[in-house]
C-alpha cells in the first residue's frame, strides 16, 4: 500500500502573541513538555538577566545558565554545565546567538529545545541548524527542530528596531532563494521539495506584500510566522535550500571577506536578494523588493552599509566559493568582474528610480 502522507518535523507549540512570555510555564506544562518545571534556561548576560527577574517567580524549578557568546566553545560549555542536571527540556531565551547555543547544547545532551525568541533578526529561531563561530570562522551544525517556539510581541517591540529590520531582509530573501532552487532544478536536475518551496516562498511573499510597518503588531505577527515557517521549510527539505541561495552566498562572502565591517545578516541578505533578482532578469520583482526594503528602513545598495562598488564586485565574485556544490544564478551566469560591475550599475540605476518614485 502506498504511503499517502508524510510526517512533517515541526514544533508541538507555536505561540506568537502579545503577552506570550507570561504564560510560558503554563504552556510548557499544558503541553507536557515540562510538567515538573525542571528546565535548563540559557540566557544572555544583558537582556536575559532582566527577563530572568521577571520569569523566575513563575519557574521555581528552573536552573539558569548565562551564555557568554555565540561560539562553538560557548555551546559545548553550556552542554557540559547542563548535563549533570535532570531536566525535562532546555529553553533558549534570547536572540539568535543564545538560541543557537541552546539548540546545540540540547542536541548534545539529548533534550528537547524550547526557543523563546526576544527578537526577530533571522529565520534561525525555528530551523534545524545552529550557526556558531569556530576556529575556522563560522559553521552550521545540524540539530533537531525546537519542540516549542514562543514569541512575545510585547518583548519584540522592546528590542532595537534593527533586529526586526534584519528579520525582514532574511524573510524577503526566501523569494530569491526559491527562484535559485527552481533554476537548479531546470539546469542541473536537482530535486525540489514542493512543500518546502511553497512554505518558504509564501513566508517571503507575506512579508513582501504586507502594508504594515515595524511598529505594527499585525506586521510583526506576519513576520514572526514567516520566520517560523521558513525554519520548518528547512526541516521539510532536510537542507537550508528553501531559504538560502545567491542571497546567502553573497551574505557569507561579506562576512568572510570583511568580517569587521559586515552589516547584519538580514541587511546583507535583503540587498543581495534584490540584486540576485535583477541578475535573473526579473526587474519588476527586484524593484518591488527594493521598494519594500527601503520602506522598512533597510539598505538596498551596498554603499548604504559602507561598501564601495569595487568591494561589492569582489564579494559577488567570491560568493560561489562559500557554498561549493550549490547552484544559483551566480553559478549559472558565471560573471566576470567587469560583467558584475556592469550588472550592478544597471541594478543601482533601477533601484534609485524605484525608491525615488
Amino acid at each position: 500500500m502506498p504511503v499517502l502522507t508524510r510526517l512533517i518535523p515541526s514544533p508541538l507549540v507555536v505561540d506568537i502573541r502579545a503577552g506570550a512570555l507570561d504564560d510560558l510555564a503554563g504552556v510548557l506544562a499544558d503541553q507536557r513538555i515540562s510538567s515538573s518545571g525542571k528546565l535548563a534556561i540559557a540566557i544572555s548576560g544583558g537582556s536575559g538577566a532582566l527577563l530572568r527577574e521577571r520569569l523566575a517567580p513563575a519557574l521555581p524549578g528552573a536552573s539558569w545558565y548565562e551564555v557568554g557568546g555565540g561560539t562553538l566553545d560557548d555551546a559545548i560549555n553550556l552542554a557540559d554545565a547542563m548535563k549533570s542536571g535532570h531536566y525535562d527540556a532546555v529553553v533558549g531565551l534570547g536572540g539568535g546567538k543564545i538560541i543557537d547555543c541552546a539548540k546545540f547544547a540540547a542536541a548534545r545532551i539529548g533534550l528537547p529545545l524550547v526557543a523563546v525568541a526576544t527578537n526577530l533578526s533571522h529565520d534561525g529561531l525555528c530551523s534545524p541548524v545552529a550557526t556558531l563561530d569556530n576556529d575556522a570562522g563560522r559553521g552550521s551544525y545540524g540539530v533537531p527542530n525546537p519542540i516549542a517556539v514562543v514569541i512575545d510581541l510585547d518583548v519584540i517591540r522592546e528590542a532595537p528596531v534593527r533586529f526586526v529590520r534584519s528579520g525582514i531582509g532574511d524573510a524577503l530573501s526566501n523569494i530569491s532563494a526559491v527562484a535559485d532552487w527552481e533554476l537548479s532544478n531546470r539546469e542541473t536536475g536537482e530535486q525540489i521539495d514542493g512543500l518546502a518551496a511553497a512554505m518558504a516562498r509564501q513566508a517571503g511573499e507575506a512579508v513582501l506584500r504586507h502594508p504594515g510597518g515595524v511598529g505594527d503588531d499585525a506586521f510583526l505577527q506576519v513576520l514572526a510566522e514567516g520566520l517560523v515557517l521558513t525554519g520548518i521549510s528547512m526541516s521539510v527539505a532536510g537542507d537550508s535550500r528553501p531559504a538560502s541561495g545567491a542571497c546567502h552566498e553573497i551574505n557569507h562572502a561579506f562576512d568572510l571577506l570583511f568580517p569587521k565591517r559586515a552589516a547584519s545578516h538580514g541587511e546583507q541578505c535583503g540587498l543581495a536578494a534584490a540584486f540576485a533578482m535583477h541578475l535573473r532578469g526579473a526587474p519588476e520583482q527586484s524593484a518591488h523588493m527594493a521598494e519594500v526594503l527601503h520602506r522598512h528602513g533597510l539598505p538596498v545598495l551596498p554603499e548604504e552599509i559602507g561598501f564601495t562598488v569595487d568591494e561589492f564586485v569582489q564579494v559577488v565574485e567570491f560568493a560561489p566559493k562559500t557554498r561549493p556544490g550549490r547552484y544559483t544564478i551566480l553559478e549559472h551566469l558565471d560573471l566576470s568582474s567587469d560583467a558584475i560591475r556592469d550588472a550592478y550599475a544597471d541594478h543601482a540605476k533601477a533601484v534609485s528610480q524605484a525608491i525615488s518614485g
